[in-house]
């Protein structure tokens, strides 16, 4: 047998051709929501890491009995992890549908590798709405480790220096890098 017959010959067929307008290139797409999708496992790690650190009844390192956490500060780390893990998820599975999307449609088309005939509309209210869940669940989160840091070097009430320590630098940072993905993610949502 011939090659001829395994491989058809591409110089005879006819490529359709489609305006630039009409898709996007979608290898950058599905690059950016694999770092979110990364990102978001990380993020659901420190969610289950901060659970099992804390138990209730803990004593704080201040050793001092007025500063140590109630059953109300534990039950408020419960509940700011498990809607810090629902964003999370949330985030993941809608970049992980919107994945799906891209590379079902770009199986189809073997001339256009990295390229997919997507609606730019719906993929930009997906990755919209997947960077919303992950800045959620990095707010929750941020509060769910304050929670820990009560927890584990007393109350901020009782003025445990190093509590409020550890509380002004994580919410400071963690705020700072909020913004920074909020302003970048709102640029190129816009643009």
């Amino acid at each position: 047998m011939e090659g001829s017959d395994f491989y058809p010959d591409r110089t005879t067929q006819q490529t359709p051709t489609y305006s630039t307008a009409a898709y996007s290139t979608t290898s950058v797409h599905v690059t950016a929501l694999d770092g979110l999708v990364n990102v978001n496992s990380l993020f659901t790690i420190a969610v289950f890491v901060g659970l099992s650190l804390t138990t209730p009844g803990q004593r704080s390192l201040e050793n001092r009995t007025s500063c140590d956490a109630g059953i109300d500060v534990a039950k408020k780390l419960l509940v700011f992890e498990v809607v810090s893990f629902s964003f999370f998820l949330f985030s993941s599975l809608v970049a992980q549908g919107l994945k799906l999307a891209i590379n079902i449609l770009n199986s189809k088309d073997v001339d256009e590798v990295f390229r997919a005939h997507i609606n730019t509309k719906v993929l930009r209210v997906g990755m919209l709405g997947s960077a919303i869940g992950s800045v959620m669940g990095c707010l929750f989160l941020m509060l769910s480790m304050v929670n820990v840091i009560e927890i584990r070097l007393g109350l901020l009430s009782c003025g445990s220096k190093s509590a409020t320590h550890a509380v002004a630098a994580l919410v400071i940072l963690v705020t700072s890098a909020l913004l920074v993905y909020i302003s970048t993610a709102l640029y190129a949502f816009l643009h």
